[in-house]
């Protein structure tokens, strides 16, 4: 295998003088670490598809929120961005350009993929290829399945350019017959119909949907001929503005929703076989100036190729990893609570099953002597057995609250409809706080027993999502301390009476103490290292934005503290510049699983796995949004168990990760570890290595 090539760097030579690498910036290198892996000839070939359309997916995303919100800034009339003194177009120039180099290296690389697909058999057929067999089949499937979806528009004075929604299709066609003049068709793909076509004989051939509209066009347009056709595909503003005020705030939303599909548009891609003048028709009729066009040479929506992925042989993918059901549940026969009450658990998805979140709820609610739930859900599956056991719950006479996140971003209709469906059941339902998002990962189960109440809870760092937990590495905390319970209580009060919380016991909340206890706490490390005494900071985020942290670990490192980062994606922070961040460094693990948990640890006083380190799990990152706009929660890992499996486990596997990893260099470039048989990989360790936790009674005694 060669080795995978450093990415762009984020600042230009002259730049030197530059502390924070942009954000927007930061996030395409993200992008192009995920793309990466489809380079990575260990990687099975569905796999490597896989990060393909993952990254099409985010980059769509990325056009959609952040490049569109920059165009809404200049549309309201800045000019700069006050926290860069960043010109609004300078920034969408370079953004732009480098958008573009990364949907050139997508398309490359789809097509290198489907010629590694075609050597094994499996082909993306083109019309050329088709028999006179094929053309009969496919002719009375697509009359059957396709031809009565389709609305045409011919484009002349009483038929108007219509309406292409957010993430829109369709194909393009230039048309002539001996009776008239060229005609021009919009034929719109609907939302519904499927992409790829499988052929039906032994092999496995695949048509995309415009060919196959293409080549039954004289179905619709009788008695003509083609002077030139091709693909196209828009992107539209996605940010949802909400009036927090408004008496209705679902109502609002709904509003909102149906909005998005008409916000304004930001990007179209259309292939290069159309006519310079119908390209810049589509510019006229969608207000888009040059640089919001891509002019396509290949495929269109690499993103829709998630769905090829289907056709591909069960060889081509990842051995399927089954997670363990951790032996501590086992040991006391699947009671939760049983084995919570004996000692605090720490569940480490998606290598230990989300079943366990699942079962904890599924037993309050069948438990008679339960009496409350308490939930927040940010994001969940449409079909989620959480809501199911909160329904059960409610339908059994418990007293049950759910906190629902609305302002979750591209959940927020399923989440409208998971209210609803709670709301039916007797479940108190809350929408969140204005002005920010309930973010934090939690639940609260208060339990009679022995005639006293007790509570058990549960902290999180990823999402009550039973999918997402399959593939995304998250940390499942389950306690019954009564401080961290009381203060899990204290956090509902605050989200149901909307009043400040005071008195928190343990766990430090934003967002009214994170900063606050983040800055305090990296200069108790610097007060360290200035003292002689040892001191140090490792931290897992998947974010690192905000500048009052991040000069503060300047300080810290021109004061001698040690910083090691795990930085999945966005990472503003310039490390080994001299005289700056000489003693920070930056990686980011981009592997078979989505690195998602937040831990962060710091010395105090002890070298690194000392019994004096501080260790933390978060729900959330180290950006303006989490510590300042949203709901989350930062809870102490003090029980010895817990805390040896985060610290001794969890953390040192993933800094000593050399297989999935990249580097951060001082100019913004990422350099992959060579490839040697050497090569730790901890997302390996984790399949192959049961937990503290997950070991249970099979632990081997001390």
């Amino acid at each position: 295998m060669s080795n995978i090539p450093p990415t762009n760097p984020l600042i230009k030579p002259d730049d030197e003088n530059v502390s924070f690498f942009n954000r927007e910036l930061s996030w395409l290198a993200f992008n192009e670490r995920v793309l990466a892996n489809s380079f990575d000839s260990r990687i099975p070939l569905a796999e490597r598809l896989r990060f393909v359309t993952i990254a099409a997916n985010n980059l769509d995303e990325f056009y959609m929120v952040r490049l569109a919100g920059l165009y809404q800034l200049r549309i309201r009339g800045f000019t700069t961005l006050p926290e860069q003194n960043t010109s609004i177009d300078y920034l969408i120039s370079k953004i732009t350009e480098r958008a573009k180099q990364l949907e050139v290296r997508q398309l490359k690389q789809l097509n290198s993929i489907l010629d590694d697909c075609s050597n094994v058999g499996i082909f993306l057929t083109q019309e050329e290829d088709l028999s006179s067999q094929d053309i009969k089949w496919l002719k009375n499937w697509y009359e059957i399945n396709i031809l009565p979806l389709l609305a045409p528009t011919t484009l002349d004075p009483s038929h108007p350019f219509p309406f292409i929604q957010n993430r829109g299709k369709g194909v393009f066609f230039e048309l002539y017959s001996a009776t008239s003049d060229i005609i021009n068709s919009v034929i719109l793909i609907p939302e519904n119909v499927q992409r790829f076509i499988k052929l039906p004989d032994n092999g496995i051939r695949v048509l995309c949907i415009e060919t196959v509209i293409k080549i039954f066009i004289n179905i619709i347009y009788p008695n003509h001929k083609i002077k030139s056709c091709g693909m196209f595909r828009l992107l539209r503003d996605s940010e949802i503005e909400i009036d927090d005020e408004a008496d209705d705030l679902i109502l609002q939303f709904e509003t909102a929703l149906r909005a998005r599909r008409r916000g304004n548009a930001v990007n179209l891609t259309i292939s290069d076989s159309l006519s310079k003048e119908v390209i810049e028709f589509f510019s006229s009729q969608l207000h888009l100036k040059s640089t919001q066009i891509t002019i396509s040479s290949g495929y269109i929506g690499i993103a829709d190729f998630s769905s090829f992925i289907n056709f591909l042989k069960q060889s081509m993918f990842f051995i399927p990893y089954r997670a363990r059901f951790p032996q501590r549940i086992v040991d006391f026969k699947g009671d939760c609570f049983a084995a919570i009450r004996n000692k605090d658990i720490i569940i480490h998805h998606p290598y230990e099953s989300f079943d366990v979140v699942l079962r904890f709820l599924e037993q309050a609610a069948a438990d008679p002597n339960v009496l409350t739930i308490r939930q927040t859900l940010y994001r969940t599956s449409i079909d989620s057995p959480i809501v199911k056991a909160l329904v059960t719950a409610a339908e059994n006479g418990k007293t049950v609250s759910a906190l629902i996140e609305i302002k979750a971003r591209f959940d927020e209709e399923n989440n409208i409809q998971l209210a609803r469906v709670l709301e039916r059941a007797g479940v108190q339902i809350a929408y969140g706080l204005v002005n920010k998002k309930i973010h934090a990962k939690l639940s609260l189960i208060t339990r009679r027993e022995a005639g006293q109440l007790m509570s058990y809870a549960h902290y999180g760092t990823g999402n009550y999502h039973p999918v997402t937990a399959k593939s995304y590495t998250d940390l499942s905390y389950f306690t019954a301390n009564p401080e961290i319970c009381r203060d899990a209580w204290r956090i509902f009060n605050y989200l149901t009476s909307h009043i400040e919380p005071e008195n928190f016991e343990k766990v430090v909340l934003s967002p009214f103490s994170s900063a606050k206890w983040f800055l305090e706490h990296i200069e108790s490390e610097i007060k360290a290292a200035k003292d002689g005494r040892p001191s140090g900071i490792w931290m897992k985020t998947n974010a690192i934005v905000d500048k009052d942290i991040i000069d503060k670990l300047y300080e810290a490192s021109q004061a001698g503290v040690k910083i090691q980062l795990i930085v999945r994606g966005i990472c503003c922070l310039r490390p080994k510049v001299k005289g700056l961040s000489d003693n920070i460094t930056v990686k980011s693990i981009i592997g078979r699983f989505l690195e998602h948990s937040r831990i962060y640890v710091f010395a105090n006083g002890g070298k690194f796995l000392s019994d004096k380190n501080i260790v933390i799990m978060a729900s959330g990152d180290l950006m303006p949004r989490n510590l300042y706009r949203r709901v989350e929660t930062f809870i102490p890992l003090e029980n010895e168990t817990v805390r040896a499996q985060v610290l001794e486990q969890v953390m040192l596997a993933l800094l000593k990760d050399t297989s999935n990893c990249w580097e951060l260099q001082s100019d913004g470039t990422y350099i992959k570890q060579k490839y040697s048989e050497n090569n730790f990989s901890s997302h390996t360790y984790f399949m192959n290595n049961p937990s503290l936790s997950g070991l249970g009674s099979l632990a081997v005694p001390d």
